[in-house]
């Protein structure tokens, strides 16, 4: 049985040339989407998925109506392959129930690994040059050099942990990470600090 899928961006699109096309080509069933192709829930394609069984075709107009990316794509059609469930695109020529249509999309599972390479070796590659320049990585402080001198200093002028949290719009832990990344240890106001979230959490 061919089953088929449909989709289209927007309200105002219609699904008119698709349907047209997936009758044309023998499909007894289709369900629909009107929904980007980035969204992550789609109902149509859930069912679509869902009616399939070994043996059975999944059709499209074109592959950018399954597909969220060519990851996501292949991943789709793998697992229908696993299942026994063939995958047709009409527009793209492919066929996964021929041997040509199947070496089709392994070489695009190849290329889309390939890739993945790339990015992970470039993105690899900028980080250590990021680092050879003395560039910081990682997520920004909460509280900047200026702000972890001011708290140090209220505290240690006798205002509260928390008071000096609220002050800065952070919670106790962050504040005390902050104070401890700048230098403190356990004593001055880093033990006053720790005192008083013992005696507060106790």
């Amino acid at each position: 049985m061919k089953i088929g899928y449909a989709r289209v961006s927007t309200d105002d699109q219609n699904l008119d040339l698709q349907d047209r096309a997936l009758r044309g080509a023998g499909v007894e069933q289709i369900f629909t989407d009107k929904a980007s192709g980035a969204a992550a829930s789609r109902p149509g394609l859930s069912a679509a998925l869902s009616a399939l069984s070994a043996g059975d075709t999944l059709v499209v107009w074109r592959l950018d109506r399954l597909g969220r990316s060519l990851p996501h794509l292949i991943s789709v059609v793998a697992d229908l392959g696993q299942r026994g469930v063939g995958f047709q695109s009409l527009s793209d020529g492919l066929d996964t129930t021929s041997a040509q249509g199947r070496l089709v999309f392994h070489m695009m599972g190849a290329l889309a690994e390939f890739e993945r390479a790339l990015i992970s070796e470039r993105t690899s590659a900028g980080v250590r040059a990021a680092k050879a320049r003395g560039v910081r990585l990682g997520r920004r402080p909460t509280l900047n050099k200026a702000q972890v001198e001011h708290a140090r200093a209220l505290i240690a002028g006798g205002e509260s942990p928390s008071a000096v949290a609220r002050t800065f719009k952070v919670g106790r832990s962050t504040l005390y990470r902050a104070l401890r990344a700048a230098g403190d240890r356990a004593e001055g106001p880093v033990s006053d600090l720790t005192s008083h979230m013992v005696l507060s959490n106790a």
